[in-house]
C-alpha cells in the first residue's frame, strides 16, 4: 500500500500505475442490500431463478453497486494522510464494459492521470479499471476526481 502525506508525495505517482487493491467478491446478500438501499429490485438482480435463464447465466450486481465499492477498494491501493477531509468531486468517462455476475470477484486498478493544486486543494484524477478475475474484460473504466485537503 502507498502511503502519500502531502502533495509533493501525490505528485511523485503522476503518470504512473499506483496499485491493484485486493480481489472483493459480489455476494447475492450485497446485490440484494443494495437493491434494497437503492429502491432497484429488478429481477436481474434479485431473483436468482429467472435470472438463471437469463443470458449471464445468475443475477449480476448493479452496475451502480460495482460503482460504489470503489472508495473501499481504492483504500486498499493508498492510504492518504495528513488530510482536513477528502471529497469525491466527480466521475468522468464512465464506461461500463461487462456485467458482473454473483459470486464473481472484483478489484480495482488504478494509475494518476493528473494532479492540480488549486489554491491549497489536491484534485486528483485517477483512471481507474475495475477488473473481473479471471476474465478478459473488465467491469467498467472511469477517470475518478477526488479533493484531497491537506494539513
Amino acid at each position: 500500500m502507498i502511503v502519500i502525506s502531502s502533495f509533493k508525495e501525490f505528485e511523485e505517482w503522476l503518470g504512473k500505475e499506483m496499485g491493484v487493491s485486493d480481489y472483493h467478491k459480489i455476494t447475492q446478500d450485497q446485490i440484494n442490500l443494495f437493491a434494497d438501499a437503492t429502491l432497484d429490485h429488478q429481477w436481474i438482480h434479485t431473483d436468482p431463478e429467472r435470472a438463471s435463464q437469463s443470458q449471464f447465466g445468475s443475477t449480476i450486481a448493479h452496475g451502480y453497486l460495482t460503482l460504489a465499492i470503489t472508495p473501499h477498494l481504492w483504500k486498499q491501493i493508498a492510504d492518504i494522510r495528513n488530510t482536513k477531509m477528502m471529497i469525491n468531486y466527480g466521475i468522468e468517462k464512465m464506461r461500463f464494459n461487462q456485467a458482473v455476475t454473483v459470486n464473481s470477484e472484483v478489484r480495482l486498478k488504478a494509475k494518476l492521470a493528473s494532479l492540480m493544486d488549486l489554491r491549497g486543494i489536491t484534485k486528483a484524477q485517477l483512471d481507474i479499471e475495475l477488473e473481473i478475475k479471471d476474465s478478459k474484460k473488465s467491469a467498467f473504466t472511469a477517470t475518478l476526481v477526488f479533493l484531497y485537503h491537506f494539513n
